[in-house]
């Protein structure tokens, strides 16, 4: 819905015509008939937004003249203008005309930026104060090279998924500092944000990682190998990158996170649930780029990707022999143990602690067959 003004001075016209006005203002319009149309002011009507106002707020000034008080206004319906119209008896529109009723726009706040593979920048805010000004707003992203550079606004407000963003998508240089601000402007103020300085190779992120491939440990029926490929788009540029792992299972909504993945690109997730679907993501955050000391930021999530772990012997056979059950409490505890142990004293996804573990458990399974054996002698 926008706001329609209708200016016929041949018959009618309303005095102030498109005011602006604070919030709280009070306002005397007046709808000044035309010689020709020979009607009587007392004949007349207001309507605010299609609704008719009460007579009791009008005023016959003369026999052309009808006025109409409004008082402590609040803020316009739409951004475009409240209609404020004169009719006469029959309901024919003589005049209109558009309130503006709001406020300045107060400093933004909240500016941050980040570029995507260092090739464009993208930067959101939040408006200041309650952030609503009942009126139109104009929000402009301008930035600068902080020496040399001249001024220059963003043009691309419509890509982002926020309201308060924009996207510059070239022309960008490395290794020199910008300055960058936002300024708001409306018919009752403006104001401008706080300068942010950054150079784009502090506030680079990827695109998520690429062939994100989840797949079983053998026949071990609590583990899932995570593999992926580094983000192509960096190849040529000097940087470490981190990564992070979060999995859920199928029927579930709560991801687990393993923070501890470091540099690597294939991981180990272990301690999982026996014939199980998991889902699995991974994503980057590329540190350091050519020196830079900031601590990057993470890109998106990549698409999730499924895989299921074995279904154990246990289950598929149904064992009841409580000297079985009683073997994997055991065994759950003493994995228990040792991860507790791992976590303490290893990094979670590091070849050492999978190392470690591969051959804790062959130990395991030939401590058992010892102990068996033993068993066996003894009632032999």
């Amino acid at each position: 819905v926008v706001c329609l003004c209708f200016h016929h001075p041949e018959v009618a016209e309303i005095f102030p015509q498109d005011p602006v006005l604070r919030i709280g203002s009070s306002l005397t319009a007046t709808c000044t008939l035309s010689s020709e149309t020979g009607l009587h002011a007392s004949t007349l009507y207001w309507t605010l937004n299609g609704k008719r106002l009460a007579s009791s707020t009008y005023e016959v000034v003369s026999a052309s003249a009808l006025s109409v008080t409004l008082h402590r206004l609040n803020g316009s319906q739409q951004q475009s203008g409240d209609n404020l119209v004169c009719h006469g008896r029959d309901g024919h529109v003589l005049a209109g005309s558009c309130l503006y009723v709001g406020m300045p726009p107060e400093k933004p706040v909240n500016l941050t930026c980040w570029s995507r593979n260092t090739k464009d920048l993208s930067c959101k805010w939040s408006p200041g104060g309650r952030g609503e000004t009942f009126i139109r707003t104009k929000y402009t992203l301008k930035y600068k090279l902080r020496w040399y550079g001249r001024e220059k606004e963003c043009e691309d407000y419509t890509t982002g998924q926020q309201r308060y963003s924009c996207y510059i998508p070239r022309d960008l240089a490395l290794f020199t500092p910008y300055e960058i601000w936002v300024e708001a402007a409306n018919q009752l103020g403006s104001a401008t944000s706080d300068i942010i300085t950054l150079d784009i190779l502090d506030v680079v992120t990827t695109d998520p990682p690429d062939n994100v491939l989840v797949s079983r440990v053998g026949e071990l029926e609590d583990q899932l190998t995570v593999r992926w490929a580094s983000p192509p788009a960096l190849k040529d540029f000097l940087f470490q990158a981190k990564y992070q792992i979060r999995y859920r299972l199928e029927d579930s909504s709560e991801w687990k996170v393993v923070d501890d993945v470091g540099n690597q690109t294939s991981c180990r997730l272990a301690g999982l649930r026996a014939g199980t679907v998991y889902f699995v993501q991974v994503r980057c955050n590329p540190v350091g780029i050519y020196g830079s000391r900031k601590a990057g930021i993470w890109s998106d999530w990549s698409h999730p990707t499924a895989a299921s772990t074995p279904i154990s012997e246990r289950l598929q056979s149904g064992s009841c022999d409580p000297k079985s059950g009683e073997q994997n409490s055991t065994l759950r505890r003493e994995l228990k143990q040792f991860f507790g142990w791992v976590r303490k004293h290893a990094y979670g996804c590091s070849g050492m602690s999978i190392k470690l573990y591969d051959q804790w458990r062959v130990w395991l399974q030939k401590s058992h067959k010892t102990r068996n054996q033993i068993l066996q002698e003894d009632n032999s």
